[in-house]
């Protein structure tokens, strides 16, 4: 059993994957709650896209992935509040707009200067192949996530609840929700590191999806996501170099694999408590 859990971990490539997994699960579990509770899940797949163009103009000019990722996502982030709100439109419009357009310039820039190998490297994700610096960088991004939403987590709260209420006691709620879409925004920037853009939002709402099924109390479902999360990134590494299979869609699997038992269990308990009635 010992052997089976430590073989892996003698090669440095696996640790370092494994490491930036686990700090992406801890940063997207924690966002998690709030993108289900506030009715968001589309935001997260939207800015999985927004930064397709950004990760590809840095694979051109030699940035680091990470840092061309998190530009994008954060001019997708202004763009929405520019156009929100105005003539009339509404913010998923806006949505619509910034992001299938900044998901078809990245397409476009990439027939120009990539191959298909690093289209699939780009939306699939490489965790295996993560260097140190990049690591760095997904720990201390994921740190400041964190860290916001540790400082702010009351306003988060009040504005997730009863906006109206916190309208009432000085609170800008539109303030907080583009100020947690930048949160978003960068917690998606690590993730397309690890799992790929294209299986960024099962690491954004699937964990909260999973956890209220069980509870129904935001900090619980917070809690729960992220040890979902962490579970998924750690079982899906494990099986997927044992069994030669793709890292990021097998955290995923397995994190589905946990919604499906819990949405079960869920169900189960539904029955059982009504039978007793």
């Amino acid at each position: 059993m010992f052997d089976f859990l430590l073989e892996p971990l003698t090669y440095g490539f696996f640790q370092r994957g494994l490491l930036a997994g686990i700090i992406t699960a801890l940063t997207c579990g924690v966002l998690s709650g709030f993108i289900v509770w506030r009715g968001m899940a589309f935001i997260g797949d939207a800015m999985a896209h927004a930064v397709l163009p950004g990760i590809v103009i840095a694979v051109v000019l030699g940035f680091p992935l990470l840092l061309g990722a998190l530009a994008a996502a954060l001019i997708s982030v202004f763009g929405i509040g520019a156009i929100a709100g105005r003539n009339g439109f509404k913010e998923d419009t806006a949505i619509g707009v910034i992001f299938s357009g900044a998901f078809a310039l990245g397409i476009l820039i990439m027939s120009r200067v990539s191959s298909m190998k690093d289209l699939t490297h780009i939306l699939f994700g490489n965790i295996l192949g993560v260097s140190p610096f990049d690591v760095i960088l997904v720990a201390v991004v994921g740190a400041l996530v964190i860290a916001a939403v540790f400082v702010f987590y009351k306003e988060l709260l009040v504005t997730s609840f009863d906006p109206t209420h916190s309208t009432a006691i000085g609170l800008s709620p539109r303030f907080v929700h583009y100020s947690l879409l930048i949160l978003i925004a960068a917690t998606t920037v690590i993730a397309s590191q690890t799992v790929g853009v294209v299986l960024v939002l099962a690491l954004m709402v699937t964990p909260a999806a999973t956890s209220s099924l069980l509870v129904k109390n935001l900090p619980l479902i917070i809690l729960l996501s992220v040890i979902f999360s962490m579970l998924s990134v750690v079982l899906g590494f494990y099986l997927s170099y044992y069994f030669d299979l793709a890292s990021g869609a097998t955290i995923v699997l397995v994190l589905t694999a946990f919604f499906i038992a819990a949405f079960l269990f869920s169900n189960l308990r539904r029955v059982t408590v009504r039978g007793k009635q």
